[in-house]
């Protein structure tokens, strides 16, 4: 009974954080901002989508033009610091759900087949993922870090379990992962928006870096 308990326990523990506390942020801000924000951080939970879409769409503020209809929309912008903390706390969650369910979420049947996927693409040694394995820790933060397609909680969680490492562990590399990128993604976006030249000097900055990345990870 006791372990029965502690298995109902991990798993509905996870959930009713993530959405009391999203729930929470969500009142607490303005009217305007509110269902916006709401919507993006269930947009974050469903691919494609990805922090380095969601969080400009949050930071953005200002005047645009619905073509269909020819008609001015005012878009208020959300705080940079609560877009980033959001959406890293959503990758928490849902790591801390991963770690402490890895095995049962396992035989859900279409989330465990896609960590099939992961883990046998991993095992092979797929250029994704391969670069991540010898860096054990840092190589998680940094693939959560960087906004490659599928690098958030799920797979980082998956990458933790592969490369052997304790389930305290692997949250707090995807935590620490998750949380310094979505900050630079956040404050990027809204030097963008605010400063258009001083952004495209700072994308250039970061597309070179990301090249390099990129080399470096298919050399190995």
């Amino acid at each position: 009974m006791k372990r029965y308990l502690i298995t109902v326990a991990k798993i509905l523990t996870p959930v009713a954080i993530g959405v009391s506390v999203l729930l929470t942020v969500g009142f607490l801000l303005e009217p305007s901002i509110r269902y916006k924000y709401w919507y993006l951080c269930l947009a974050y939970l469903l691919p494609p989508l990805g922090k380095e879409s969601v969080i400009p769409i949050g930071v953005y503020g200002g005047d645009f033009t619905v073509p269909v209809i020819g008609k001015h929309v005012h878009i208020s912008p959300i705080n940079p610091a609560v877009m980033a903390l959001s959406v890293a706390f959503i990758d928490s969650v849902v790591s801390l759900f991963m770690v402490w369910n890895y095995d049962l979420v396992k035989k859900i049947p279409l989330l465990g087949n896609f960590i099939q996927k992961v883990e046998e693409l991993a095992i092979k040694g797929d250029k994704n993922y391969a670069w991540v394995m010898p860096l054990k820790f840092v190589g998680l933060v940094l693939f959560v870090m960087i906004p490659f397609q599928g690098s958030g909680g799920v797979v980082g969680s998956i990458l933790g379990r592969i490369m052997g490492m304790s389930a305290p562990m692997t949250w707090l590399a995807v935590t620490t992962g998750a949380l310094i990128g979505s900050f630079t993604i956040a404050y990027f976006a809204k030097l963008l928006f605010s400063n258009i030249l001083a952004g495209i000097s700072l994308l250039i900055i970061v597309v070179v870096i990301v090249v390099i990345i990129k080399v470096w990870r298919e050399s190995k």
